[in-house]
């Protein structure tokens, strides 16, 4: 499995993620009403911890104090982000959550670009967000403090997240960091889902199960494995494609329909991605060796 992905481009592997990922936030917008944001996440979380502990099979022994404190670390910040966005969703109209939220991911993008070309798709990605969200229709005296600073939140964690991916793939062989970041985050989660356990039904069950694979193992899992060939601020600018994916999502799965502006800012962020992979495709060879 690994030996294959690593023939694959990892801009691809990046795409895939995101396409995987925001069909499974499509799906789990059918979930939270059910057992709120807690329960949505710890569900999402057993059954793709559950998965790649079955699939992946980590070592327990033989890893540095160093490598523990990074799988952790990622662990942490990958469940407190889960959390914090879907916390968000009470207070907030998800179009202006994902827009807050995507503060974290295009900040450190712009905080590691050495390139003015980097720093104008950034700019092209931010403007392209607002205008899929739509955030500029929402007066901001309608806004609840706590949605926002739980989006922001969730930014962060996303920023972070980013960060410690690729450096417990540098870490841990295969998927090995990913298995055991997994245990952290559900153990970082419980206490919030734990309430809603009465609640779980097998419809309930069942939709939590393919919420993990698509927004969970098998993102996450991409992800990885192009953090270990990919820039970060690369990474971070493609991200800016979630929520052109999320509109896609949300038409084919919710029926959700766009406005003109909202395919303008599709337009933005795929420029803005089409420009950052011209730019990765086009390394000098001192920065292919590093990477």
């Amino acid at each position: 499995m690994t030996s294959a992905a690593d023939r694959v481009p990892a801009p691809v592997l990046v795409l895939a993620g995101i396409v995987s990922v925001q069909f499974g936030g499509a799906l789990a917008a059918t979930l939270v009403p059910a057992v709120g944001a807690g329960g949505s996440v710890v569900i999402r979380l057993l059954f793709a911890t559950a998965l790649l502990l079955l699939v992946v099979r980590p070592r327990w022994r033989g890893h540095s104090r160093r490598a523990w404190t990074t799988v952790a670390a990622f662990g942490v910040a990958l469940g407190l982000m889960n959390f914090a966005f879907y916390g968000s969703l009470a207070h907030l109209p998800i179009g202006v959550a994902v827009t807050i939220e995507f503060i974290g991911p295009l900040s450190l993008a712009a905080a590691l670009s050495r390139r003015v070309l980097d720093g104008v798709a950034v700019l092209a990605a931010a403007g392209g967000v607002v205008l899929i969200s739509e955030a500029l229709d929402v007066p901001l005296a309608e806004l609840e403090w706590t949605g926002i600073l739980l989006a922001l939140t969730a930014g962060g964690f996303w920023a972070a997240y980013i960060v410690l991916s690729g450096r417990t793939g540098a870490e841990f062989p295969k998927l090995e960091g990913l298995a055991l970041a997994m245990v952290f985050a559900t153990v970082v989660t419980l206490p919030f889902g734990l309430g809603s356990v009465a609640s779980w039904t097998p419809e309930v069950l069942a939709k939590g199960f393919g919420i993990a694979v698509l927004s969970s193992v098998l993102p996450y899992s991409l992800e990885l494995l192009a953090l270990r060939r990919l820039r970060a601020q690369v990474f971070g600018i493609l991200l800016s494609l979630e929520p052109a994916a999320a509109a896609l999502a949300g038409l084919l799965v919710l029926g959700q329909r766009l406005h003109p502006t909202q395919l303008l800012g599709m337009g933005l962020v795929v420029a803005a991605s089409a420009l950052v992979l011209g730019l990765g495709a086009r390394k000098d060879p001192a920065e292919s060796a590093a990477t």
